[in-house]
């Protein structure tokens, strides 16, 4: 390795390698969008590092460019037209990578303030509850009060879910669902 760069660059295809692609797409465009994003996620959760810096380096390696490669596929395998289909995976990509580099920055803004424990996190959220009452967020106190809803991966299942559904609606050939 010559540089920092260089070992960045390997280290982003290393963890990207971890991300199973599929030799050929299947029948359903959606279930095969929905793996690689998903192990995708999978991956940049297991390496936060991943998240912060694919952003920092062209998306050149190896196993990146097969990822894409795949993603395209796909896309223009159900009439998307390549630059199109490119958009498409780059909204995917940005969705995932987003989603992780988010849930990194706030594991670390965690540890940094101390609530790295759901005791501590609870405790927390308790205090600032009294703050929002009194700032008359009434809504929110009471949300405070039993946190409850989907967790991240719920969100980022769901939020992949309405994408996957606005491409479907921007595509010419919507067979294959």
């Amino acid at each position: 390795v010559m540089s920092k760069d260089g070992l960045v660059d390997l280290m982003l295809d290393a963890a990207t390698a971890e991300v199973p692609v599929p030799a050929e797409p299947g029948p359903d465009w959606r279930a095969d969008l929905r793996g690689i994003a998903t192990e995708s996620w999978a991956m940049a959760k297991r390496h936060l590092w991943f998240a912060q810096l694919v952003p920092t380096r062209p998306p050149l390696g190896p196993h990146m460019l097969r990822r894409t490669e795949f993603q395209l596929r796909v896309l223009v395998g159900r009439g998307a037209a390549l630059g199109e289909a490119v958009a498409y995976a780059a909204l995917l990509d940005r969705h995932v990578f987003g989603g992780a580099q988010q849930e990194a920055e706030e594991h670390a803004m965690r540890r940094r303030l101390g609530i790295d424990t759901p005791e501590r996190l609870a405790a927390a959220v308790n205090a600032v509850r009294g703050v929002a009452e009194q700032g008359g967020h009434e809504l929110l106190a009471r949300w405070m009060e039993e946190p409850s809803g989907p967790d991240m991966d719920e969100q980022f299942t769901l939020s992949l879910t309405f994408l996957l559904d606005g491409i479907e609606a921007r595509l010419p050939n919507r067979e294959g669902r």
